[in-house]
């Protein structure tokens, strides 16, 4: 019984998260309090090393009670740190410059504001959803990238509020910064902020376009991208059905010349190809529960990246604080059954017996990379005390999340597929003995082809990447996820393509090892992955710091290999069906 009510109340939760409207209904009558939340402040170069916005020596209005604000598990996982800031606002009344607060910087506040400005560090609010941005300080004639940082500093002291309104909704929030006071030991810094109501027409639907940057994600060059790698597809798959059907006609003709022939020619005959191997090709792998459990993995990786997608397009998920990764949470838990199904399938092909143990890594493989590689970088988060330190709370949400929902859910799956998939009968009879495999020219060893392999799908993806990485390691909020969706079919289809040929070559050497190598084929487009987001680092960005530079590598090596499982899963299927075609249509004695 206790265990059902975690279930519901989890679900509820998730339930919860997914409503896009915070504590307020975004509509106020006159005069009615409007609440200014302080997020965190941080480098401008880290965008994910951030701290509570009371980290500095910064302090609030008089208003000392507000309403609390409740955060969804997608903010808290991304270091959302909601505080009031006490500042009194009222709907459509102007206020004017009001001091606030004042501080007296002894030696540690000095040092602190010190350490900030010159390390660009900057903050943000907001009002009514809409957020907010301000630099703490600056130095020189105007904080200029080019100026040294170790003559005077400065610090802003002024916060103008512009904040536009239609009907009794706001659809607009600027923040002007003003009242530029030289930071010194020992002075007193004293706060204020003003506030002024004006009328604008943007409509209440259309306030978080401000935001966005179509001259950047639209660009021709995107655009071009996309064609091309459109064009190659439409290649690639040309070039695979006319090299395919051509080859495996003269295959099926001189196989089939080859059957006339009586047993003592064929014997002396001199007989190559894929049909040699006909007893092995549909030989279980190596290691079938771990290749199961991938497969099963990456069908609800596929599932999962296909409806989060679609679910931005038609409910423009990237306007909420973390509803991306809320749903994305959601969705995951809830395409379980996909996972257990594929996986438990799979395995019943191979003749797995160890059922628990398969669903088990199914179930857990994918979550146990995920939160241990997010447990290492938590520890340096708390370190150092930035927001993006995850709360022991919100470590047990996802804990019974993934025990009261994934698990179960996988289970399910796993039997259904064991079951519902039926008895499965290889088109050709399985040699009791292993056939010998031949040797080979280097270039068609089972490693150079799955290195080679996954050179054309990273080149088909490789200029979308850059917008992905620079809307989340930089300040560009992504939003046309409609050539997300084109770009993820144009990657399957290249990945099935490259997969389908390597896997013809592989079997015409006469090496039946395609399951393994037809995966690893496509989840070899991680390592270019990776190798591009080590570029990134250090040509595109300026990040500095272990606490930075330790959450970017450890998120992008995961990030590649998600994507790798999601490629590889995409390469197996299309090589399976190929397989399974081609020995379906020759003629075995």
């Amino acid at each position: 019984m206790h265990c059902m009510r975690v279930l519901v109340g989890v679900l509820l939760l998730l339930g919860a998260a997914c409503v896009t409207a915070d504590e307020h209904d975004h509509e106020y009558e006159n005069r009615e309090q409007v609440v200014l939340w302080f997020n965190t402040v941080g480098p401008y170069h880290n965008r994910q090393e951030t701290y509570r916005y009371f980290t500095l020596p910064f302090c609030r209005g008089p208003v000392e009670s507000v309403s609390h604000h409740h955060e969804s598990i997608g903010e808290a996982l991304q270091g959302v740190e909601l505080e009031f800031s006490g500042l009194d606002m009222k709907f459509m009344e102007d206020q004017a410059q009001t001091e606030y607060c004042s501080i007296e910087l002894d030696e540690s506040r000095f040092k602190a504001l010190q350490y900030a400005i010159k390390n660009h560090y900057w903050y943000q609010m907001y009002l009514d959803d809409l957020p907010m941005w301000a630099l703490v300080g600056d130095f020189g004639e105007g904080h200029s990238e080019f100026e040294p940082s170790d003559g005077d500093l400065f610090i802003w002291t002024h916060k103008r509020f512009d904040i536009g309104v239609n009907g009794n909704q706001i659809v607009e929030a600027n923040l002007t910064t003003g009242r530029r006071v030289k930071l010194e030991p020992g002075i007193t810094l004293h706060f204020s902020y003003q506030v002024n109501w004006q009328q604008s027409s943007t409509p209440f639907n259309k306030r978080f376009e401000k935001y966005l940057d179509p001259t950047f994600f639209q660009h021709r060059i995107h655009w071009f991208s996309i064609f091309n790698s459109f064009m190659m597809v439409i290649f690639l798959v040309g070039l695979v059905g006319m090299i395919l059907m051509r080859t495996l006609r003269k295959d099926y003709a001189r196989y089939s010349k080859d059957d006339e022939l009586d047993d003592l020619e064929r014997d002396l005959g001199d007989e190559y190809g894929w049909k040699q191997v006909h007893g092995d090709v549909f030989r279980p792998p190596q290691y079938p529960l771990l290749f199961a459990s991938l497969l099963g993995t990456g069908a609800q990786v596929a599932t999962v990246a296909l409806i989060v997608i679609l679910f931005a397009i038609v409910g423009s998920l990237y306007l909420g604080r973390g509803s991306i990764l809320t749903t994305l949470i959601f969705v995951y838990a809830a395409t379980s059954p996909v996972a257990g199904y594929f996986g438990g399938s799979i395995y019943s092909r191979f003749e797995g017996k160890e059922w628990i143990k398969q669903t088990l890594l199914t179930a857990g493989g994918l979550p146990a990379v995920v939160c241990g590689t997010a447990f290492i970088i938590n520890f340096i988060a708390i370190y150092y005390r930035a927001s993006r330190a995850i709360p022991f709370g919100t470590m047990l949400v996802v804990l019974a999340i993934w025990l009261f929902v994934v698990l179960p859910l996988t289970l399910v799956g796993s039997v259904l597929g064991r079951n519902m998939a039926g008895a499965w009968s290889a088109p050709c009879r399985i040699n009791p003995v292993p056939r010998p495999i031949p040797e080979k020219k280097w270039f068609m060893e089972p490693w150079v082809i799955i290195l080679l392999g996954g050179i054309l799908p990273f080149g088909s993806i490789f200029i979308e990447m850059y917008f992905i990485f620079t809307s989340f390691w930089a300040y560009k909020i992504y939003f046309v996820y409609g050539f997300m969706l084109l770009v993820f079919f144009i990657l399957a289809s290249v990945t099935l393509c490259v997969t389908i040929v390597c896997t013809y070559f592989l079997l015409n050497a006469e090496d039946y090892r395609w399951h393994w190598t037809s995966f690893l084929t496509g989840a070899s487009i991680s390592i270019y992955v990776y190798m591009y987001s080590i570029y990134y680092f250090f040509f595109k960005t300026k990040m500095f710091g272990a606490f930075q530079t330790t959450f970017y590598f450890g998120y992008m090596a995961m990030f590649a290999a998600l994507l790798g499982i999601l490629c590889g899963t995409f390469g197996y299927v299309g090589s399976s069906t190929f397989v399974h075609q081609i020995y379906r249509n020759v003629k075995i004695d």
